[in-house]
This record gives structure tokens, sequence and C-alpha cells, in this order.
């Protein structure tokens, strides 16, 4: 494998005290990850595990909008609604129990007039190259994905 196939991401983070930490990526803006109150933190960010499901509605979009061009499939609009389900023994050390996400439903309402074929088609290449996606499910999380013309 050839050093130009590789790709390095890097993020920064600094503790801000409590459950805040400030993250910085590249040259944007820093941004704080925080828990809510309920969980013990100041709820001033969202937490790590909702910026998963953000990562899996964004980086989907970015693998629709690649493969779509490839393959000729024309759309107007995307929306993404995610839900992730957590076991919070796993974060208390229970034994045996997996502090990741125990189940996430993902749903993709596409707004296109393609046939449902081609929206089958997008969907299986999209997921099979999409990195969050394959993330959850080689780490045996179980995600039901609904994709639906609108």
């Amino acid at each position: 494998m050839s050093a130009d196939q590789l790709l390095t991401v890097e993020t920064k983070g600094v503790w801000q005290g409590g459950l805040k930490t400030s993250i910085s990526i590249r040259h944007f803006d820093p941004f704080i990850v925080d828990e809510p109150e309920s969980l013990g933190g100041t709820d001033q960010g969202a937490n790590p595990v909702e910026f998963v499901l953000a990562g899996l509605s964004s980086c989907t979009s970015v693998m629709i909008a690649i493969i779509a061009k490839e393959i000729g499939f024309t759309y107007e609009s995307v929306e993404f609604k995610n839900k992730g389900l957590i076991d919070l023994r796993g974060l208390m050390g229970v034994e045996g129990v997996s502090p990741h996400f125990q189940s996430v439903d993902f749903e993709v309402r596409i707004q296109t007039d393609e046939n449902d074929e081609r929206i089958k088609e997008l969907k299986q290449k999209v997921e099979k190259r999409c990195p969050v996606m394959n993330l959850l499910l080689d780490a045996g999380v179980h995600v039901t994905s609904k994709w639906t013309r609108v």
C-alpha cells in the first residue's frame, strides 16, 4: 500500500474540568464535548456518542454524494435520523456488558425520482463503503438501516 492511499486524521483535546473537553480539528474553531446534567455533565455540548451518530449521518451524506456521482444517481435532498441504544451498565464497568452502542436505528430519507431498485443499489454501495457505518458494524453493533424515498 502506498502512502497516497492512506489518510491520517488528527484531533486535539483539552480537558476543561468535570466531564467537559474542548476539541480542536484542523483550522476550525474548537468545540465542547460534554455530558448532559443527568449523566453528571454541564450539558455545554453534545456527548461523544452523539457525535458518533452525527458522524454516521455526515459520513453517509458524503458517501451518497460520491457514489451518486459515480453511478449517475440524481437526488434533490437527504435527511437523516438516528437513535442509538447504550446499556449504561457497560459504562459503569459491569463485567460482560459492552459500553458501546447495543443497537442503532438509522433512517435515510432521500428526495429523488430514481426507482426503488436504484435506491437499493445506492444504499448497498454507500453502506459498504461508509467508514463510520463499517466501524459500527465491525464492532458488532446491530444497525437497522431504513432508506425511504420522499
